[in-house]
């Protein structure tokens, strides 16, 4: 097979395809994104999706301490409950729960459990909540079953 300037050929399609980086419609009604990844015949890889996720959890790791510094005290556990919140509701949605904050701040972690079980987000996301309504509760990770595809 013939050596390509993979450069060159990203740029020329770049050019040619655009690039968007949220999904958007093509000129036939297609979900797209990036450079014309058609999303509906070919989607992503396992590993580009986590690839995008490790991403994700980095930012929110960052963001996290960025707005919420005492959170770098708590425990692994019970960090992982709030990147999972905020991965979930994003960073201006976690900091609604005032109350369930103020008590995994001060370490009043079944105070903070029991404010997760009674809000909204329990409600629309079910088994999730409970689940890490819980490992805050306990500090202990709980296992979540096998991944879904």
């Amino acid at each position: 097979m013939t050596e390509v300037d993979h450069l060159a050929l990203r740029e020329q399609l770049i050019q040619h395809e655009g690039i968007r980086l949220h999904v958007y419609l093509d000129s036939r009604g297609i979900e797209t994104i990036g450079v014309g990844r058609n999303l509906r015949t070919r989607g992503i890889t396992y590993s580009e999706a986590m690839l995008m996720l490790d991403h994700d959890i980095t930012e929110f790791m960052r963001d996290l301490a960025r707005v919420l510094p005492w959170t770098d005290s708590l425990d692994a556990v019970r960090l992982r409950v709030l990147i999972d919140m905020a991965f979930n509701l994003g960073i201006a949605g976690l900091l609604t729960f005032k109350r369930f904050l103020a008590s995994a701040q001060t370490g009043d972690y079944a105070v903070a459990a029991q404010d997760m079980l009674e809000s909204q987000w329990a409600r629309q996301v079910g088994h999730r909540a409970h689940t890490l309504a819980e490992m805050m509760r306990t500090g202990q990770p709980i296992q979540t079953g096998e991944l879904r595809a």
